[in-house]
């Protein structure tokens, strides 16, 4: 099973993930052709080796003419839309620009369709989202695990004025998974951009510290900045996992705690917030304690490093003055997403596999309910057409591989 694990610990960007695909192998031709298919006009693209504070690097630069198109997310998808692009690449790439118009239009409070893109409409930003979608396609990884993310400090000028950093939109793409500003010593600047958010955020199929794994190439990427006393990179290490076929394992922790006090109308919030603090998953047992009294086991199983943050939500949240935790061993399958159509409406479903094949599909329930709603279809009709028609794009035959078009990373 081959494994891609992204290092944000530095930050992220398109430029950032472009140079580092290029630094581990993949043709500076794959991903050039893929942008030359969308770009409405010339964009050349060039890779060199550069240093990065104490580290080498490869820049991969994006080059253009000046231009003033501020393009809006429905012009975007009609360049995808109409491109001869690899159908995995296709949907990557709209996949990223949905994720990147849904947060700018929440961030305004207006619509997606009704975002203008700006700096992220433009031809170098297009040209690196399209880039390292036809980079990880040709990867064909079973797996993107991504580090917590650095995201920087300070503020920065933007289109729309002066922003904090994290910019809204930033923040808005990174929600419940891991950032953090960025290691002691980290310069006061913007170290995640919105492409880079909106990339890793799609990419992703787990996020973490680096994976078991034997990895077979390394590439790093440079951002623009070169700061003094700062590597402003981002590392792919790309290898086979270690782990037995099958599945993937990982330390983690169950925390939980017994409440007997709590109002029960506030524990569905306790469990929302346990989940936006980092949990994996939270979930609620009722039990009976002393004295025969009702009562509910309130659990939560997450990674170490976002234990603390768990734990206060316990305390915080809920009426418990105690927890106790455990370690516990987490086997499980790579996943990957597909994209079928129904009437139309398109909907995204996770495919499990075990040692290659599928053993189970499931289609993202906010996708079978917004589809049903559209089409006037009780949402039990929609999910089993949308799992039909992902059982059959997901069978095997001797025209699919792992890089066709019906592969793309969750």
């Amino acid at each position: 099973m081959s494994v891609v694990w992204v290092d944000a610990s530095s930050g992220a960007s398109g430029d950032m993930l472009l140079g580092a695909l290029v630094g581990a192998g993949v043709p500076l031709s794959v991903i050039a052709s893929a942008v030359d298919a969308v770009a409405p006009e010339p964009v050349g693209l060039a890779a060199s080796p550069v240093t990065r504070g104490a580290l080498a690097a490869t820049r991969c630069h994006v080059e253009i003419a000046d231009s003033v198109h501020h393009r809006t997310w429905t012009d975007v998808r009609a360049l995808l839309t109409g491109a001869a692009l690899d159908g995995a690449v296709r949907d990557l790439a709209l996949r990223v620009f949905e994720r990147l118009a849904e947060a700018e239009g929440a961030v305004h409070g207006i619509s997606p369709e009704e975002v203008h893109f700006h700096e992220v409409g433009a031809l170098d930003a297009i040209a690196d989202v399209v880039g390292v979608c036809a980079g990880f396609v040709h990867l064909g990884a079973d797996e993107v695990v991504v580090s917590p993310v650095a995201v920087g400090s300070g503020s920065i000028r933007a289109a729309h004025g002066t922003l904090p950093v994290p910019p809204p939109a930033v923040a808005r793409l990174l929600t419940d998974v891991p950032s953090f500003a960025g290691p002691p010593g980290h310069p006061e600047m913007e170290l995640c951009t919105p492409t880079g958010a909106a990339l890793l955020a799609t990419l992703a199929t787990s996020w973490g510290d680096q994976p078991a794994m034997t990895t077979r190439a390394i590439g790093v990427g440079a951002g623009s900045r070169d700061p003094e006393g700062w590597s402003n990179t981002l590392r792919l290490l790309i290898g086979d996992s270690a782990v037995r076929p099958g599945a993937s394992a990982s330390t983690e922790l169950v925390i939980e705690a017994n409440i007997d006090d709590l109002e029960p109308r506030l524990i569905p919030g306790a469990l929302d917030a346990l989940l936006a603090a980092g949990a994996n998953d939270a979930w609620v047992t009722p039990i009976l304690m002393k004295k025969g009294r009702p009562a509910y086991t309130l659990h939560a199983l997450t990674h170490p490093d976002a234990a603390d943050a768990v734990r206060r939500v316990f305390f915080r949240e809920t009426s418990t003055i105690g927890v106790r935790e455990h370690e516990v061993v987490k086997h499980a399958l790579p996943r990957e997403m597909l994209t079928v159509s129904v009437e139309g409406q398109r909907i995204a479903v996770k495919a499990a596999r075990l040692a290659g094949e599928v053993v189970n599909l499931q289609p993202e329930w906010d996708d079978v309910a917004r589809a049903a709603a559209a089409l006037d279809r009780p949402a039990i009709d929609v999910l089993a057409e949308a799992k039909a028609a992902a059982a059959e794009t997901s069978a095997p035959s001797a025209e699919t591989s792992r890089t066709s078009a019906d592969w793309a990373p969750p």
